[in-house]
């Protein structure tokens, strides 16, 4: 037991000699070769210039290792990077011709689909609201659904080049149209927030009209003399709007109608609301107020009667309103609750 005991440490020591080369001379000057026998089996014999060649072939191996190590990195990196062909190959005028031919071919499919939901929209007054509410929607829905056709079926670029494609592309959109940026973005709120929707009879500044469109840069707006005006989203975003419907087919239309300072205001509220009540504009279900206010003008006191009711439908707002004033003056002048002296 004592003989494998020996012989199993002078091999480990012969071993640690083998790890550390340079250092045979140093521990054994006087021997060219180290012996060492194990009971039973073999001998093991090591000479100086086994140890010497050991040493320079695993000095060799290590530098050759790392010579192939930090080639292959090399060759990592530039595939990530991707050559010159490559980069030409990913902008060859074929795939060129064929984004050009898919950005046409959505924007005409964008546009056929557009004009039927309007075309429906306007058919029906009842769904008309909810269909042009989502509209834009289903435009931005549409753009991007184009835009990852043309990335994915036509370029098909890897994970890391995508991502940095974009980053770039932020980047320099970023920096060259803030102001563009900004409009878009506020687009996108006001389609999230949703402050009011396309059909929705608006006030914002000095503009009052309905929505007809809110696209990425503006919202368009079309007047009550048919004008249409285009509004930043980002001055929407950052100024107060009124809306008179928040998305239903109704809203409150109010006529005004100046009346002498000592008129029978019972009998004007009754003939004011039925008045009202017989005409064809008229949103019965919600109610009818009439009010009074006092007001001066030219040195003398008037009483302002204001007629409160709803209309059916929002694109009627101003022939109920007309409607209303005119049937109102003719039958207080009728049943002579006023003289033609009196009207302002």
């Amino acid at each position: 037991m004592s003989k494998y005991i020996i012989s199993i440490i002078f091999f480990l020591s012969a071993s640690l000699i083998l790890a550390e080369p340079d250092t045979l001379p140093a521990r054994f000057p006087n021997i060219d070769t180290l012996e060492v026998a194990l009971p039973d089996t073999f001998t093991v014999v090591i000479g100086k210039a086994q140890v010497d060649t050991v040493s320079l072939i695993t000095k060799e191996k290590s530098k050759s290792e790392t010579a192939a190590d930090s080639a292959q990195k090399r060759v990592h990196v530039l595939q990530e990077m991707g050559t010159p062909g490559e980069v030409i190959n990913v902008i060859s005028f074929s795939k060129i011709f064929w984004t050009l031919v898919i950005i046409v071919l959505g924007y005409l499919i964008i546009r056929f689909v557009i004009r039927i939901l309007e075309a429906i929209a306007e058919k029906s007054s009842k769904l008309r609201i909810g269909l042009k509410s989502i509209i834009p929607v289903v435009r931005i829905l549409l753009w991007m659904l184009i835009v990852f056709v043309i990335i994915k079926g036509i370029y098909n670029p890897p994970m890391e080049t995508y991502l940095a494609m974009w980053a770039s592309a932020a980047i320099a959109i970023g920096l060259a149209a803030q102001d563009l940026l900004k409009n878009v973005f506020g687009g996108i709120m006001l389609l999230f927030d949703r402050p009011f929707q396309v059909g929705d009879k608006i006030e914002t500044g000095k503009y009052y009209g309905e929505v007809i469109e809110i696209g990425l840069r503006a919202t368009r707006i079309v007047t009550p003399d048919d004008s249409v005006v285009s509004v930043p989203n980002m001055e929407l975003m950052n100024s107060s709007v009124s809306n008179a419907n928040s998305g239903e087919l109704n809203c409150q239309v109010v006529a005004e109608i100046y009346l002498p300072i000592d008129v029978d205001t019972q009998k004007a509220r009754k003939i004011a609301i039925e008045t009202a009540q017989i005409s064809r504009f008229i949103y019965l279900e919600k109610p009818i107020v009439v009010v009074f206010f006092n007001e001066v003008k030219e040195r003398r006191s008037y009483l302002k009667m204001r007629l409160k009711a709803y209309v059916m439908d929002i694109r009627y707002e101003f022939q109920f309103k007309s409607d209303m004033t005119e049937i109102v003056i003719r039958e207080l002048l009728k049943q002579g609750v006023i003289r033609k002296g009196d009207l302002f």
